[in-house]
Formats: structure tokens, sequence, C-alpha cells
């Protein structure tokens, strides 16, 4: 008799991982490789981030901690809220966890059960759908229409309830693939629709602080209800820290702490004490985005004219989806050749949308400045 893997792990592949795979076999053969496929800040995490590391490891005990983390950690991000978006948010509603990841399988296991129908919008984040389909809920895709900006309405909300009931919908602004914000009164009038129909809001806002036109809102603007989950890997630049925090309505507090203890204990002792001293690291960290700003520039001028079209509304986080039509019906086989023929790794789009994806790819622009310029030429030439 043959054991064989279980049901649940028949996800599908996180597709940008293998594309960077791919590239660093590449570079083991000698090449130089730019990568535009991974969103991973190209930047260290702060000095002050350093060195407050450096001294829990002189400190000599790194340890567990509360499942729901450090209180001083949890403090500072409470204090947060107040000085970017003016909201109380009490200590007791936060939950620190290992990654933003980390916060996205405690909200699901938390607030939903097998079977539940959860709304996200496509194009995606391929992990949200591959965690619901690993956790038995099942993953309603909302084809999202530039008309309205490549974001859900609440009238699409409420068309996909109708059909059959949701538990969830599952918003993230910036949005990745795109960098799209939700404009506030866009994102609270889904909040409100959401409630009406009794389905719970989950907001993923782990690209806030990275924003070049209009203003990231935080669910937490609208609604005591919603589930915000965020993360200090993209603006704080601690990818490899896997640190992140939820901020939770009350009634799941004590199932995610539950649910913490059990799954992970808690997370690293280390990350959460260098985190405290991200929030203080804003003069340093906005000179890092200052550079994004200038990679996105050059990306939104290079890109049509080398023949790429379709681009969405590229606001925030610090990625451009764009269509690659004119070259191919198959973003698989082409970012392929890309890496192969051009030495530049990207994401296909069907990793962000099984529908529609193999027309796109996904450039990231969170790498250096002169690392995106020279992207940009080699795409020119291979192209051209």
């Amino acid at each position: 008799m043959s054991l064989r893997p279980s049901r649940r792990s028949a996800v599908e592949p996180f597709i940008v991982m293998d594309v960077m795979r791919a590239a660093v076999d590449r570079e083991e053969t000698g090449a130089h490789v730019i990568h535009m496929e991974v969103g991973q800040p190209g930047g260290r995490a702060p000095r002050a981030v350093l060195d407050a590391a450096r001294a829990a490891v002189e400190d000599g005990r790194l340890a567990y901690t509360e499942a729901l983390g450090l209180r001083r950690l949890r403090a500072r991000i409470a204090r947060h809220y107040g000085e970017a978006h003016g909201i109380d948010v009490p200590l007791e509603r936060i939950a620190v966890t290992t990654g933003s990841s980390a916060g996205f399988i405690l909200a699901f296991l938390a607030a939903f059960d097998p079977g539940d129908r959860i709304a996200i919008a496509a194009p995606g984040y391929p992990a949200y759908r591959n965690i619901l389909r690993a956790l038995d809920l099942e993953v309603v895709d909302i084809p999202t229409r530039a008309e309205n900006r490549h974001v859900i309405t609440p009238d699409m909300l409420a068309a996909a309830h109708r059909e059959k009931p949701l538990a969830g919908v599952l918003i993230a602004s910036p949005a990745n693939p795109s960098g799209t914000v939700m404009e506030p009164h866009a994102l609270a009038a889904l909040i409100g629709a959401a409630h009406d129909l009794g389905v719970r809001f989950i907001s993923d806002e782990i690209y806030h602080r990275l924003v070049y036109e209009g203003i990231a809102e935080t669910a937490l603007a609208t609604s005591n209800e919603a589930i915000v989950i965020n993360s200090f890997s993209k603006y704080y630049c601690m990818t490899g820290w896997r640190i992140g925090w939820m901020v939770l309505p009350e009634e799941l507090v004590r199932p995610v702490e539950r649910l913490a203890q059990n799954l992970y204990i808690s997370a690293p002792d280390i990350s959460q004490r260098a985190a405290i001293a991200a929030f203080d690291a804003t003069e340093e960290l906005d000179r890092v985005r200052d550079g994004y700003a200038a990679s996105r520039k050059l990306l939104l001028e290079r890109l049509p004219a080398i023949g790429f079209e379709g681009l969405y509304p590229c606001d925030g986080a610090f990625y451009v989806y764009a269509s690659c039509r004119h070259f191919s019906n198959d973003s698989l086989d082409f970012c392929r050749r890309m890496l192969a023929e051009a030495g530049v790794a990207a994401t296909p789009g069907a990793d962000f949308d099984r529908a529609e994806g193999h027309g796109y790819v996904r450039f990231s622009f969170a790498g250096t400045g002169a690392d995106m310029a020279e992207g940009m030429a080699r795409l020119a030439r291979w192209l051209g």
C-alpha cells in the first residue's frame, strides 16, 4: 500500500517562488539576473532595527513571548494607528504574527468553517487562494474591471452573494499584483455593503505607507468588525524577519490567541524586539520609498514604449501589472523566455489570475534603481 500526500496539500504552486528558484539556478551558472519577480525590498532593515536586534542578542536570552506578542510591541503598533490615522486601537485587539502569512492562516481559521465561501479580487495575490483551499474553504474569484479601477464594488459583492451566500471577502489596498489603491469612499462603501450582507471583511494593508498617488485608508476607520492584517516586510524592509500583526474584532481575539498558542507558540522574540524600533525609522524608510517612486516613474514610461499595454492603476506598493499580449498570449512561456534570453526575472500573470492572467506580467520595482534601469534596457534590446 502506497502512502500519498493529503488532498489539502494539492494546492497550486506559488509561481513567483518557482521563478525566483529558476533565477537563482541561472545565477549559479555565472549569469547576472535582474530580479523583478519577487516583492522584496532591495534595501536592508533600518539601522535602528539592526541595533535593536544586536542588543537583543547581547541580552543573551531570546525566549517565548505571549502568543499575542510582546506587550510593548503591541502598544507601539496601537500608537501607530493614532499617529498615522487618528484612530484609537487598544493593544488588547492586536496580535503579533509570524509575518502576514501567519495572520491570514489565523484569520481564516478563526473566522470561517470548512466549506465557507470567501470572495477575493481577480487578479489577486495567489497565496490567498491557495491557503483558503488548503483549509477547505471555497474561493470565489470576482473579476475586476477597468471602469471600476480594478477594485471590487458593493454591487459586485452583492451579486456574488446572491449567487450563493458568502462568509467573507478579502481586499488588499494597495493591491498585489496591481498596486491599485481603493479610494477611501470606495473602501468605506464596500465595508458597509459587507456588513449589511453579514459578510466578514478582511483588509490586507501590508503595502500601507508605500503610496504614490491617492490615500491608503485603513479599514479600521470605518469598522471595528473588520480584520486588518499588516506586516513589517514591505515598507519596513523586514521580509526575512517574518514579523507582522493583526487588528481583530473583540470576539476573535481569544480564538486567535488559542490558535497561535498551538500552531507556533509565538512570533520570534528577536524580531518582535527589533520591530519596535522600526516605527521610529520613518526618515530612513521614506528615502527608500522615494527610490521606489523613481523606479515606478521609469517603468511607467519605459514599459509602454517597449510595447507593454493595459497597465493597471499603479498607485502604491512596488508593482506594475501590464499586458504582454503584444508579444505573447502565454505569460508563463513569455516569462521563461524573458529569463533565459534577456536575463530578466518577472512573474507571469497566471500566478494572479487563472482566467485572464495568461496575457499579463507583473514587474516588481522593489530592487535598486540601477537594476530597474538595466532591466528596462535589457527588455528593450530583447523585444526590439
